[in-house]
């Protein structure tokens, strides 16, 4: 008898488009899994993950619109189910990446200080650069000790721009 393999998991997909940019969403049956800042075709998305992508907004509808309303500089916050895999030291990082205030910053070091860990800040870089959430998750408010912008997924000029959107530097 003949073992058929498991299908592989089913996400659902939306995307969403901002001044140029161009980011995927993924969820699960759980919630949220991939906000992909690069625009990669779902195709290869699902091939990097094993899953099987379905583009269907309607199960993204609150995450479209929590992230549209934060991008138009309404949203401080995110209230959403999330469906977070990761080890159990990149989710401290996460954790402490998600109490950093909207407009305000925090230096890598100062995030491995709040996990107990001070020498850590190149592992929480590393954390922070497989964050599966970002914006949700702001990894663009870690900078560097000296104040400098560091890595960013989506590149350095969006983590900027979503810096001053947040500090309200630009009419939108």
């Amino acid at each position: 008898m003949k073992r058929s393999k498991p299908l592989p998991e089913r996400l659902y997909g939306s995307t969403i488009n901002w001044e140029g940019w161009t980011f995927r969403i993924l969820s699960s049956k759980r919630g949220l899994r991939l906000i992909d800042l690069s625009a990669r075709p779902f195709p290869e998305l699902a091939k990097r993950l094993g899953v099987r992508i379905l583009p269907d907004d309607i199960p993204n509808e609150d995450a479209i619109e929590q992230l549209h309303e934060y991008l138009r500089g309404g949203r401080r916050s995110f209230d959403l189910p999330l469906d977070l895999r990761g080890t159990p030291f990149q989710l401290a990082v996460w954790d402490v990446t998600r109490t950093v205030p909207y407009g305000e910053t925090l230096s890598y070091g100062a995030v491995a200080s709040r996990i107990g860990n001070p020498r850590a800040a190149r592992a929480v870089g590393q954390a922070l650069g497989a964050n599966p959430l970002p914006i949700v998750i702001p990894c663009h408010r870690i900078i560097g000790s000296s104040g400098g912008l560091r890595g960013f997924g989506g590149g350095l000029p969006l983590k900027e721009r979503l810096l001053a959107l947040e500090r309200g530097a630009l009419s939108l």
